[in-house]
């Protein structure tokens, strides 16, 4: 295994992207005030996707890029989970969870990231019951359809506010698995879309199709998820002013970044639904990043230098609330 590479001084745009995107996802739930028929569809299929064993084929399109992907999900009977998901298409990449942790693995750049384990992207969970959801959000039944050869009901989300996105939700009619997932901005423009193309529900899932085809062995190893970065966990330094209503601080660490010399300081925000990340990292003896707003997919960022440290927010929220994070973020003193 190798050392970790120095890298650059400041985290690439690409790499705080890419790390929201392993570290961070979409979490679906609903309190007692929303219509009774979604709010049972969302909690069963938060049940199905944590109960179920599954192997699918999901398309993730965001912005004009469109990746295939595979899926093996295990579910082991007393509460344990893992999963193994890989791409089809395009660059090569593996993602391994279990119920400690997630290791990415990225061949291009010979490097494995390895974080605490948190839901992945496609498949939604159930948090911890949040009453405020409906506050910001209506959830109705908005029909029917037929996903993978599956007649699925459609569930809408639709944000109460100018600071979150919504959704759409088909859920398989039998097995009420997720079977697609749209965001959507204010206009019901879709600005990202995971679907499975084909999936088949299992008895039980060989532990050889859980085995990672890359073994990462030669590559450069950051450990998220170690002794040490968790100790470091308790000592923030930034604290984030203002947030949309009903956001709260889910997680704060430091984290080591392939493109940064030192850990870097990351935060996660969400209400129940929609998740914001915000990043700082102490810039050394060079000039920062590209700052101002950003934009891949349904994902937003706006990043700042200020007194010798990039400030970096990033979220599947409108630019206006990554904006407005960003700029709030100020010394612990």
């Amino acid at each position: 295994m190798k050392a970790m590479s120095r890298g650059t001084p400041h985290a690439s745009r690409q790499a705080v992207l890419l790390s929201f995107f392993i570290a961070t996802f979409p979490l679906f739930s609903a309190a007692e005030e929303v219509p009774r028929e979604a709010q049972q569809l969302i909690n069963e299929m938060s049940r199905a996707v944590r109960e179920l064993n599954y192997d699918g084929t999901f398309i993730y399109r965001h912005g004009d890029q469109v990746d295939t992907m595979r899926l093996i999900h295990k579910a082991d009977g007393a509460g344990g989970e893992m999963e193994r998901m890989y791409s089809l298409t395009g660059i090569a990449r593996e993602v391994i969870r279990n119920n400690e942790s997630v290791t990415c693995i990225f061949p291009d750049d010979q490097s494995v990231v390895v974080e605490k384990s948190r839901p992945q992207k496609f498949v939604a969970q159930l948090p911890e019951p949040i009453e405020s959801v409906a506050e910001y959000y209506n959830f109705t039944v908005a029909g029917t359809d037929r996903v993978a050869g599956r007649d699925a009901w459609v569930v809408d989300i639709q944000p109460r506010d100018m600071y979150r996105y919504g959704y759409h939700l088909w859920i398989d009619k039998d097995s009420k698995l997720l079977l697609k997932t749209e965001l959507r901005n204010k206009s019901g423009h879709s600005l990202e879309e995971m679907m499975f193309t084909q999936i088949a529900l299992l008895d039980s899932v060989p532990d050889e199709l859980l085995k990672p085809a890359i073994s990462g062995k030669d590559y450069t190893w950051f450990d998220n998820a170690g002794a040490a970065d968790r100790a470091e966990r308790k000592d923030g330094k930034w604290n984030v002013t203002w947030m949309p209503g009903g956001f709260s601080l889910k997680d704060h660490e430091q984290q080591s970044m392939a493109t940064s010399r030192q850990p870097v300081e990351h935060m996660v925000f969400t209400d129940g639904l929609a998740v914001v990340s915000v990043f700082v990292e102490q810039i050394l003896n060079e000039p920062p990043g590209k700052n101002g707003p950003s934009r891949m997919g349904g994902v937003n960022a706006f990043a700042r230098f200020a007194n010798g440290y990039q400030v970096t927010a990033v979220g599947e929220v409108p630019q206006a609330t990554v904006q407005r994070m960003a700029n709030s973020v100020v010394a612990d003193r």
